[in-house]
Formats: C-alpha cells, sequence, structure tokens
C-alpha cells in the first residue's frame, strides 16, 4: 500500500516581492523534505506575487519576472514535488495558474477557470480564465489542480472527476470575514462528495493592506469528513498523510487544530492585521492618541499584541472638557501596558487658534466648529510625534462612527491605518471584554461607561445618534446587507431613526474615502467591497 506525506505550506507571502517569496518557496520546500520527507509541498494562490497583486499584473515587466523565478524553482534541486500558485502571461494574455514542478522541471499546469469578481475580488478585471481540467501523476496518483474559487463552482469539480482524478489539490488566498472557516469547510465538504475524491485546501496567512488571510489550510477525505486543519493565523507547515490503494486515495484523521470562531478569530485577524502592515510598510512603531475611551483602549490593547510595547506609544491630549476618569484611565492603561506615556494639553494650542480666528468667528454661536477644532489640534500633535520618530499614527474610529460621519477630517481621522475601521462600536465593545479574558489590561470603567468624546461639557455619543444596539443593526442592513430604508424599517426600526441614519451614511462617502484604510472583518467593509459615489442624486427609499 503505497503512503505519500503531502506538506501544506502555510505561508505569508509579500505582494510584489517576487525574489523574496521564491526564495521562501525554497525555504519551506527543503524544510518540509527535512523534517516531513515530504513527497509534494503545496503553496497558496499566486505565492510568487502574492495576493492580490492588483495592477502590478499590467506591470510590463511581470512575465520576465515570473519566468526567472520559475527558472530559479527548477534548478534549485529540490528532491520533492512544487505545487505553487502564479500569473502567467500567455501571447498577451494573463492567466491565473498553478504548476507543478518536479525533477526539475515544470510538468503540468492549470488556468483558474472561476474568476470572482464581487466583494474584494476583481480578478476579471486582469486574468482571462482556464476552460478545461488539469490532472497530473503525482506518485502515482491521478491529481487534479484547482485554484480558489473553482472549488466554490460545481463544474471544475465534475470537469476533474471526468478527467480520470482521484485527488485534487486546491491553491487559496481566500481572506478572513466573520465565520468564513466554518463556510470553507462545508462548501469543500460538499465538494469532495460530489467528486467521490479528498481535496487538500491550501490557504495563505497574513495581512495584506486591508485584507487578512487566516490560513485555516484543510484536508477532507471523499465522504467530506475533515482529516486536518492547520491554525488559523500560523504560518507554517503542515503535514497530510495518506495512503493509494484500490484506485482511492485513503487519509485517516491526523492533525486538527481547533477552530477559531467569534471573538478569538476576530481579535486574532485584527492582531495580525495590524502587525503585517506596520512591518511589511517598515515602520519603526506606532502612536496613537488614548482618551481614556473605549475605542483607543482597544486599539491600545491590539497594537502591543501585535507589535509588542516597546514598539507603541500612547498621547492624552487633554482639554477642559476631559474628565479626570479618562486620565486616569489612560494612565492606568498605559501602566498595565507597559507603553510610553505622555500627556500633552492641547489647551495653548487651541486657544491660539481661537484668538487667529476671531474676527473670523465674530457674530457667530459656538458649534460643532470649535468640537472639530480641538479634534484637529490633536491631530496635528500626532502627526508631529509621527513625524519626528517615524512611528504611523493609528487613528481609533469604529465602522459605527465613520458609516455615520461621526469623526472629524483632518482630527480624530488623521493617521495611516485604523485597525477599528470595519468594527461595529457594539462589537468593540465585545472585543475589549474578551481581551481581559487573556488579561485584564483595559480598566473595567473604560468598557462600563457610556461613550463620549468629550468635545462639549456632558457629551454622550447617544445624544445626536440612536443608541449603538440600534444603530448598528440599522447599519448591517443597510451597509452590508443593501437593505432598502423601507426594508429596514419593516424590520421593526423607526421611521425617523432608519432615514436619518441612511442619510448620515450616504451624505458621509466623501469624508470615508478620505480615511486610513483598516482591517476587514465583515463580508462589506468601507474599502475594496463598497464603492459608492461621492456625488449622487439618488435618494434612498423602497
Amino acid at each position: 500500500m503505497p503512503s505519500l506525506t503531502l506538506v501544506m505550506a502555510q505561508i505569508n507571502t509579500w505582494v510584489g516581492d517576487i525574489p523574496g517569496n521564491t526564495a521562501r518557496v525554497i525555504a519551506a520546500a527543503e524544510r518540509a523534505l527535512a523534517e516531513n520527507g515530504a513527497d509534494a509541498v503545496i503553496f497558496p494562490e499566486l505565492t510568487l506575487t502574492g495576493y492580490p497583486p492588483e495592477d502590478l499584473l499590467l506591470r510590463p515587466s511581470l512575465a520576465r519576472r515570473i519566468e526567472r523565478a520559475l527558472v530559479e524553482l527548477q534548478q534549485a534541486n529540490l528532491r520533492t514535488t512544487l505545487v505553487l500558485g502564479y500569473p502567467k502571461v500567455v501571447a498577451g494574455r494573463v492567466f491565473n495558474m498553478a504548476g507543478v514542478i518536479t525533477d526539475g522541471e515544470l510538468v503540468a499546469e492549470y488556468a483558474k477557470q472561476c474568476l470572482p469578481n464581487y466583494q474584494v475580488f476583481d480578478e476579471v478585471r486582469y486574468f482571462v480564465p482556464g476552460d478545461s481540467a488539469c490532472v497530473f501523476d503525482l506518485k502515482g496518483i491521478p491529481t487534479a489542480l484547482t485554484v480558489c474559487e473553482d472549488i466554490w463552482q460545481p463544474n471544475p469539480m465534475a470537469q476533474a472527476q471526468a478527467a480520470g482524478a482521484r485527488l485534487m489539490i486546491n491553491l487559496n488566498a481566500s481572506p478572513f470575514h466573520q465565520d468564513k472557516q466554518r463556510e470553507r469547510e462545508r462548501v469543500v465538504a460538499a465538494r469532495a462528495r460530489e467528486g467521490q475524491m479528498p481535496i487538500v485546501y491550501v490557504n495563505q496567512v497574513g495581512g495584506q493592506d486591508e485584507l487578512v488571510f487566516d490560513g485555516g489550510s484543510f484536508v477532507v477525505d471523499a465522504g467530506g469528513e475533515l482529516c486536518v486543519r492547520a491554525g488559523n493565523g500560523d504560518e507554517g507547515l503542515f503535514p497530510v498523510n495518506l495512503t493509494w490503494q484500490d484506485q482511492r486515495v485513503h487519509l485517516a484523521r491526523q492533525t486538527v487544530a481547533p477552530q477559531q470562531t467569534g471573538l478569538e478569530a476576530v481579535y486574532q485577524a485584527l492582531v495580525l492585521g495590524m502587525r503585517d502592515y506596520i512591518n511589511k510598510n517598515g515602520f519603526r512603531g506606532v502612536v496613537l492618541g488614548l482618551s481614556g475611551g473605549i475605542d483607543s483602549a482597544l486599539t491600545l490593547a491590539i497594537a502591543v499584541d501585535a507589535l509588542g510595547a516597546e514598539r507603541v506609544e500612547a498621547v492624552m491630549m487633554p482639554f477642559r472638557y476631559t474628565s479626570d476618569l479618562s486620565k486616569t484611565d489612560a494612565a492606568d492603561q498605559a501602566q498595565r501596558q507597559g507603553v510610553r506615556y505622555s500627556s500633552i494639553s492641547i489647551e495653548p494650542m487651541y486657544d491660539a487658534f481661537m484668538a487667529a480666528l476671531a474676527d473670523e468667528f465674530a457674530g457667530t454661536e459656538r458649534d460643532t466648529t470649535e468640537e472639530n477644532l480641538q479634534a484637529r489640534c490633536r491631530g496635528v500633535v500626532l502627526m508631529a510625534i509621527s513625524n519626528k520618530k517615524g512611528y504611523l499614527v493609528l487613528t481609533t474610529g469604529n465602522k459605527s462612527e465613520l458609516a455615520v460621519g461621526y469623526s472629524t477630517l483632518y482630527g480624530d481621522m488623521a493617521g495611516g491605518f485604523d485597525a477599528l475601521k470595519d468594527v461595529p462600536k457594539t462589537l468593540v465593545f465585545a472585543l475589549a471584554r474578551y481581551r481581559n479574558t487573556l488579561g485584564e489590561v483595559i480598566p473595567e470603567t473604560v468598557i462600563t461607561r457610556p461613550p463620549s468624546a468629550e468635545l462639549a461639557p456632558d457629551q454622550k455619543d447617544e445624544d445626536s445618534l440612536p443608541p449603538y444596539e440600534v444603530l448598528d443593526q440599522i447599519l448591517a442592513l443597510y451597509v452590508e446587507q443593501d437593505c432598502s430604508a423601507e426594508a429596514i424599517i419593516a424590520h421593526g426600526f423607526a421611521r425617523e431613526d432608519v432615514q436619518r441614519v441612511v442619510r448620515l451614511v450616504d451624505i458621509n462617502e466623501y469624508k470615508r474615502r478620505q480615511a486610513p484604510i483598516g482591517v476587514r472583518i465583515t463580508q462589506r467593509g468601507f474599502g475594496r467591497d463598497r464603492r459608492y459615489p461621492i456625488t449622487s442624486g439618488w435618494k434612498p427609499g423602497d
């Protein structure tokens, strides 16, 4: 009974770094061979460019660079089979390709057939679809190649089965959103039962701009039963042992890592997304305004978990409306987490601005202008520290605030990365409580007291917004599910609240276009997968 060891190489690639990614492939293959005696090492989708390469795929030198990388892999004298993804230009057309290298030769190639063109994906912009199955001999096993979206559609599996495949390898760059792993495993199990063959599903890991790839590579047998699962968020090599007998691949249950779900999965995605954004872009560290509120408190916790306390600086910037409790809580958390902490009053600069603007403001009443000026003074302080120290400014706005424009351009929106950009306010509270189960770093009073921007006396968020429990449900229906205003009202929400929230979302598109990027954790964040016009005569209704 012949036995084989396949190794799922769940690696963190760097978009655009073709030489570096090639070196990562070689290093992983050598290690898999040394540690596991790997007969084949399987890598994710578009391994050589990283995913998504976006308009790098349009660069004239793409074909030449990929060809050099493939030659290097063929000449590496690796005593194992490589299965990996890369773009390939053929007669001026670009294909999302999976290739097999063995004994120094490129022996098989498969062009991805199902090109996703929804949510964060726009592969139709770049690639031409393939149209046929590819079945190659893997140590005597007829093995089919597919790439990512192919496994979500029935036809590629039907083609592979008709071509005589008895095992399928599926290369992926599948980004995280809540409950995505459960969805992947359900779909792949169904496809395995349809084709009556095991499927090896290999996903990449790591952050790329707003996307987070959470790994979770796995294998199901011909009956759809889970046999192997790699950890979510873990870079590494994960062996799969199988046997070939009576023209069938046999798998026993092997190492199955726990599936991350709920708050744990979201929190780890936020940490991974921030870590890779900061590190891959070469920032020395981060600085953020620590207000004593829950958004900045959670952002600080994520930053320390992602980068270590030594690379994080927190700044309290009090004003006359800042409560003593906010000052105490901010200092308390900074001390608990061991970060550099300072307090810089914005009173002098605010007063200087008001004096300079006295003639312009003469005869007018106080309004949100003065509140926004406070936020902009704080933005100036943080950007100055950023320039001087080479630290990236973290903004702390959550999805609820960004949706309705409850933020200040060039003030609290000034910065380079927003970990909470796709995190609704109610989820912010839940994540803060979750983080404290790992070690209590966020003071309890930060979590329990009513949220306030503290830009005016006795100010509370709910003075100008519906309660977050209501607001977040309306936003989920309007932003993530594209429900109309009337449909949302039909769910039982007050017409006045719905119409107000929908209007705020629509008129604040211009703000969101100027906001920093942040980690995407829902099926529809503000960024790549929600593209509404700023200038629009559309009237929300039915």
